[in-house]
């Protein structure tokens, strides 16, 4: 009973005790006014004491965020709500290209792309979905595949929806994924589809097609249902390449040919040169059927020319020995992959246009292995090969210019064109290398800038060919830039880092890369000004690409 007591404290030892006490507890002195029954907790947002905020009379002292704005009469409505009258419709020229169309809806805001019309070409119900779907995918699919761009295959995707009447449409392009969503009306729920690319290859003759079937989905005079438009695509899908195994070698070894004539060299570099690449092209062939990457196929093609080169350097020779193997460079270094990349950045298209330079990047990796290899084992046989060898050109243009329509001649060959492009793809690349020429070689201008105005021309009269006849410009842009890719820069690039002369050899690939990083800046910019003067639609100036929030 005494221990107990002992143990409780007396409320006045409890007040006073600083031990006992809370932190919050008011001290002695300190008169705090009190509220009878009200909280002392109060809201950030109420107003302070003393302070009147005037109300108008008769208006809510809370509005919905839905209620207009004083002052707004469906008469004179502000910019941010829906006129009385309606959104205008954008009107687009039928007499335009339908990928110009097509780009255009693409680069407009959801909210503003006109709807399609009501246009019947499947069964009385209107068209199946899935099924339209499935066919825009395996368009998509053949197009990716085949090289082109992201935008123009969600252009064509885009293109073949709205021909079968279906709005609310998005398409969306990857490296290796294509998918479209659709969504019927506000209330329903959207339908989604996807499609893998796992395999590429290159005929120009394939995509063609495709593009003239996509223009007659598109056509209103013409009506072609689901079943045909299913069967033309599998006639695609079958159709055999145009030219055969032995003619791509021989196109080959014409093309490394003529591309060592570019760089100087005389007839025996010629023949030398068409001789590595076709060695080359077959131990490619090779590997492929033996199921190895293409950064092998790379690496085994890039020995054959540079193991030439060096054989004729040993042997003491009188051949120019550097142009030997520039040439058969020039028939390994990815431009069609490169130029592709680029577009893709330049339209907004980061991810696929990532995924497609470092395809070139390993694809150039596996070039620079084989081609250091055997120039190592050169230099440490004795062999005197001179970093410091200028390119000669200088005094034959009509050859030069020759050798540039036989290199894109040859390059058209090796990408499977249609017949009927291949003299005007290489009429563009003479055109092409002629004004590189005239500017670098006469006009003294540093090789960067003449070979972007070059690539430039390229781009544009490509633009102009493809829109004459309602195709893709890949055949007409592709192949003319062969004459341009930097071979040269390249090996002398590689040599100095084999003789372990690291700086030249950086100096030198740096500027291979400038100069590629020209040919497809270059090929764009020829690509959008040729669209500048094309009437797309009916306003006058046409909506940037803008995927991202900038000024």
């Amino acid at each position: 009973m005494t221990e107990a007591a002992d143990r409780k404290p007396r409320s006045d030892e409890a007040r006073y005790d600083p031990e006992l006490t809370s932190e919050f507890t008011v001290p002695e002195g300190l008169a705090v006014p009190r509220t009878c029954g009200e909280s002392d907790t109060t809201s950030e947002f109420a107003l302070p004491d003393g302070l009147d905020a005037p109300h108008p009379s008769g208006a809510e002292p809370e509005g919905s965020a839905f209620t207009p704005p004083n002052g707004y009469s469906p008469q004179h409505g502000l910019s941010a709500f829906t006129p009385p009258t309606g959104v205008p419709a954008v009107s687009l020229t039928k007499d335009a290209p339908w990928q110009d169309r097509m780009r255009t809806m693409l680069r407009m805001p959801v909210a503003d792309r006109p709807a399609p019309e009501l246009v019947q070409k499947a069964e009385e119900g209107g068209p199946a979905v899935p099924r339209v779907l499935d066919l825009t995918l395996r368009i998509g699919e053949l197009l990716l595949a085949g090289g082109e761009n992201a935008e123009d295959v969600e252009a064509a995707m885009f293109a073949v929806c709205r021909s079968y009447g279906l709005d609310r449409c998005e398409p969306s392009v990857t490296f290796t994924l294509l998918s479209i969503s659709h969504q019927p009306s506000l209330v329903e729920d959207p339908v989604m589809a996807s499609r893998t690319v796992r395999r590429r290859g290159t005929d120009y003759t394939r995509l063609a097609a495709v593009f003239r079937l996509v223009d007659d989905l598109t056509d209103p005079e013409t009506h072609i249902s689901l079943e045909e438009a299913y069967g033309r695509l599998a006639e695609i899908r079958r159709n055999r390449h145009p030219y055969p195994g032995w003619a791509l070698t021989a196109a080959s070894g014409l093309l490394a040919g003529a591309a060592s004539v570019l760089v100087g060299g005389d007839l025996i570099v010629f023949f030398a040169a068409a001789l590595g690449a076709m060695l080359g092209d077959r131990l490619a062939w090779l590997c492929a059927g033996r199921g190895l990457p293409e950064f092998y196929q790379f690496t085994v093609a890039a020995m054959p020319p540079a193991a030439i080169g060096v054989a004729l350097t040993l042997a003491h020779a009188d051949v120019r020995a550097s142009a030997v193997i520039t040439g058969g460079l020039f028939a390994l270094l990815p431009g069609r992959a490169l130029v592709a990349g680029v577009q893709d950045g330049l339209t907004g298209f980061y991810i696929t246009a990532s995924a497609r330079l470092l395809e070139v990047m390993y694809f150039f990796t596996g070039i620079v292995i084989g081609v250091l290899t055997i120039l190592y084992f050169g230099v440490k046989l004795g062999g005197r090969l001179n970093p410091e060898a200028a390119v000669n050109i200088e005094g034959r243009p009509l050859l030069q210019i020759a050798a540039s329509m036989l290199l894109s001649l040859t390059f058209a060959v090796l990408l499977q064109q249609e017949r009927s492009t291949v003299l005007a793809v290489t009429l563009n690349g003479g055109v092409a290398w002629a004004v590189y020429g005239a500017m670098h070689d006469v006009g003294g201008i540093s090789p960067v800038a003449s070979t972007a105005v070059a690539a430039g021309l390229v781009g544009l009269f490509g633009q102009l060919l493809s829109r004459y006849r309602f195709a893709s410009a890949l055949p007409y842009t592709t192949a003319a830039i062969g004459p341009l890719l930097p071979g040269s820069a390249t090996y002398f690039g590689l040599l100095s880092i084999a003789q372990n002369e690291i700086d030249k050899g950086l100096v030198s690939l740096a500027k291979a890369v400038s100069l590629a990083m020209a040919i497809a800046i270059g090929v764009n910019l020829g690509s959008e000004i040729s669209r500048l003067f094309l009437r797309v639609g009916s306003a006058r100036k046409r909506r940037a690409a803008k995927r991202t929030r900038g000024f």
